[in-house]
């Protein structure tokens, strides 16, 4: 009989990337969207994976609007750091590998070298506070039992995100201004989803690892590169100007890091996982979006 894997966050970009992904063929996978599964409340979480029993967890549901954050932090605590919490305690004593997606945001960006597993953590955002809230709510609750993954600059073929957004704007305006002072890399869903499942195959818990393509960019290269594919796929008709300015000139409500990319080694090392560079799997995306 499939070992059962319960997705929270089902709807979004990364729960559809694991819903259309390999592991399907060896697997039970059970979508649970917020309609399905609110990791908010505890009690129905409790009834509805009692009723599962799923094998593994991976808990991509998440608070991710970093700007409004800053004014709702409620609700993103209420999801990043509750909704773990929640779901670590149903977890506790079960035979279940919790798997949790955080982010690059859990650092301050002050360093000029990939971040390792074991640097120090700063968030400088409401949004890096709670994910860094929820880790600590899964190595406080569940230590030695579940597996933390980082990523960051995440886009997929599905729902919204810096690729699609990208796409629009480049269709709908004669000029672009993007940031090319905050570095970091680029990562498919896609790609995630492969280091996910080699978690899921090793089912080894109690490790935390960073995951993103390989290379490094700013917001500005990855838009440039993204004109440059979209035009060689015919997703564009024109080129437009993309023009790079400092982050001071596109002021957020939300500071971001100036730099985090995220050292891999650990994962390449233990997991194995599949890697590419981030134009690579640029052009995988785009190559799915210019056939639909």
């Amino acid at each position: 009989m499939p070992k059962r894997i319960a997705i929270t966050g089902a709807n979004g970009q990364l729960g559809q990337t694991l819903l259309h992904s390999e592991l399907a063929e060896s697997y039970t996978l059970l979508p649970l969207g917020r309609e399905e599964l609110d990791i908010t409340d505890q009690a129905s979480l409790a009834a509805t994976l009692d009723s599962l029993k799923p094998d593994f967890i991976i808990n991509a549901a998440a608070y991710t609007a970093v700007d409004a954050a800053e004014t709702h932090a409620a609700d993103a605590y209420a999801i990043n750091e509750q909704g773990v919490k929640h779901l670590a305690r149903w977890a506790k004593g079960k035979p279940v590998h919790l798997i949790h997606v955080s982010t690059d945001f859990v650092f301050a960006g002050e360093k000029n070298r990939p971040y390792q597993v074991d640097d120090p953590v700063s968030p400088i955002s409401v949004y890096g506070q709670s994910k860094l809230a929820g880790e600590k709510m899964l190595t406080t609750l569940l230590p030695g039992k579940a597996t933390i993954v980082r990523t960051a600059w995440l886009y997929s073929p599905y729902n919204t995100n810096f690729v699609k957004t990208m796409l629009r704007l480049m269709k709908e305006r004669d000029e672009l201004h993007v940031v090319d002072d905050q570095i970091g890399t680029p990562c498919s869903t896609a790609s995630l989803v492969g280091c996910l499942q080699a978690i899921v195959k090793r089912n080894k818990p109690g490790r935390l690892y960073h995951w993103t393509d390989a290379g490094v960019a700013s917001w500005y290269d990855f838009a440039v590169a993204i004109q440059e594919e979209a035009l060689a796929l015919s997703l564009l008709e024109r080129a437009i100007p993309v023009n790079p300015i400092p982050t001071a000139k596109y002021p957020t409500p939300a500071r971001r890091p100036a730099y985090s990319v995220l050292d891999k080694s650990k994962a390449l090392v233990e997991l194995e996982c599949p890697q590419q560079h981030w134009r690579s799997s640029l052009r995988d995306v785009l190559k799915i979006l210019s056939e639909r």
